[in-house]
């Protein structure tokens, strides 16, 4: 990345974070003049896919004010709207670099090694392991995971294991207050984080229970069929004896690793304490905290050196590889503020009231099917549940903003399995040497019963 990129990267957070501490209206006009700038700068830049959809949403959003006749401060207000996620890009990172720490990651593998050996435990495991780092290094997590899960041969569980992976990584956006999603959903609909927790962990519990029952019969034919393997060979009890003889004695009932769980749950902690405490909204929170916590943690624990490696590496490494999606997001809520602006919110409900549906089923089943149908194709979620975000007023539609957030998230959680425009599949079709066609195509059935189970959680929401 260009150095004038990352400066206007930084200059475009900076300026974020200066309007919602001071509330000044002269932000408003600087903040959406950066992310022009911005835009303009980056744009040349993009290739393929991305440079077209990116510029299709600019188009869009331009033809959209144009025809409305906007006023000046429309223009820059929608400009300004994902601004929050160039913001999360910058300083959620952070939070990953104590979970590298070489201890925490030796500990985890041995514990992965010698504790997750059925084919079940194995899938179970490897999701919910998924699903806790993700939530912390985001993306980062799928080879970490995969490079624990694989390091002994596992031919029989690729296919699984691949799908336990990326739904894992579904899992985290659910709840995760680091990701885009979470910060766009509390964001638009004036939420705390802190308030949405337990309706989400149970969604994100949902999404472990729901593809555990997809690959049942899978998990119990390749359990079977891996034990068949080693009794015919007559090895299965002498194999399993002296591979857990072979190991040392501290690593034959390795536990979890103690030090990176603590930091997890502190990590998650602070935020909790400081939501309340502090009235500003939960992006500043996470900032602060990503900048102050992970330092404090690493000098304590004699680590700092890993501290810096990480900073350096986000530096030059992970904010540049972000790049593409920050001008795709930034274009993105250009777009969702110029349909806003022309009344999009004021038009759904009276779409709606043509279908012979109570009104909340059927807004529910119109965001879940379009956010996840689009992804099929290449869409990013990002486009829509922005739309829905600042566009849809909740009550309009029969619904709160609490029941409207985990709608959101969900169909987010949805379309990420599937869409082969994800970084996780992408990034899976590497690892697994598959095209992302071939790894999408397992979840269409776990995406089609992980969507029926959101609208049958967000009916019983409605009931209490």
């Amino acid at each position: 990345m260009l150095k004038i990129d990352r400066l206007l990267i930084f200059a475009v957070a900076a300026a974020f974070i200066a309007l919602q501490l001071s509330g000044a209206d002269w932000l408003v006009w600087a903040l959406g003049g950066l992310v022009f700038i911005a835009m303009a700068v980056l744009l040349p830049q993009l290739r393929g896919m991305t440079l077209w959809l990116t510029s299709a949403f600019l188009a869009g959003g331009v033809v959209l004010l144009i025809v409305q006749q906007a006023s000046a401060r429309v223009w820059f207000e929608s400009a300004g709207i994902n601004a929050t996620l160039v913001t999360l890009f910058v300083f959620a990172p952070l939070f990953g670099i104590p979970v590298r720490i070489p201890a925490y990651v030796e500990a985890l593998r041995r514990f992965y090694d010698t504790s997750l050996r059925s084919s079940t435990v194995m899938f179970l495991g490897t999701q919910l392991l998924t699903q806790i780092m993700g939530a912390f290094i985001n993306v980062g997590s799928i080879p970490v995971v995969y490079h624990l899960a694989f390091v002994k041969p596992r031919p029989k569980m690729e296919g699984l294991l691949a799908g336990a992976l990326n739904r894992g990584f579904a899992g985290a956006i659910c709840w995760s207050p680091y990701f885009a999603a979470m910060a766009i959903v509390t964001t638009a609909l004036h939420l705390n984080w802190s308030s949405l927790l337990p309706y989400l962990v149970v969604l994100s519990l949902l999404t472990l229970i729901v593809s555990f029952l997809m690959d049942f019969s899978k998990l119990k034919r390749v359990g079977g069929e891996e034990s068949e393997v080693l009794v015919e060979s007559g090895q299965a009890e002498i194999s399993e004896v002296s591979e857990v003889a072979a190991l040392p004695e501290a690593s034959k009932k390795a536990a979890f690793p103690v030090g990176l769980a603590v930091y997890l749950i502190c990590a998650i902690g602070v935020i909790l304490l400081l939501e309340p405490l502090i009235d500003v909204p939960m992006v500043i929170i996470t900032c602060m905290s990503a900048v102050i916590f992970p330092v404090i943690w690493c000098f304590f624990k004699g680590a700092m050196a890993t501290y810096r490696q990480g900073l350096i590496n986000h530096l030059t490494v992970t904010l540049p590889a972000l790049k593409k999606e920050i001008t795709l997001f930034l274009a993105a809520g250009f777009f969702s503020g110029a349909v806003g602006a022309v009344g999009f919110g004021a038009f759904v409900p009276k779409m709606l009231s043509v279908i012979p549906l109570p009104i909340d089923v059927a807004f529910s089943l119109l965001a879940l099917v379009l956010i996840a149908g689009t992804s099929i194709i290449g869409l990013h979620p990002i486009v829509l549940v922005s739309v829905f975000a600042n566009g849809v007023d909740p009550h309009s539609v029969g619904a709160t903003p609490t029941y409207m957030a985990v709608l959101l998230l969900g169909s987010w959680a949805v379309s990420n399995t599937v869409s082969p425009a994800s970084a996780v599949n992408n990034l899976l079709s590497g690892l697994f040497k598959r095209t992302v066609f071939e790894l999408a195509r397992p979840n269409y059935k776990f995406a089609a019963f992980m969507g029926a189970a959101v609208i049958v959680y967000l009916m019983l929401l409605l009931e209490f």
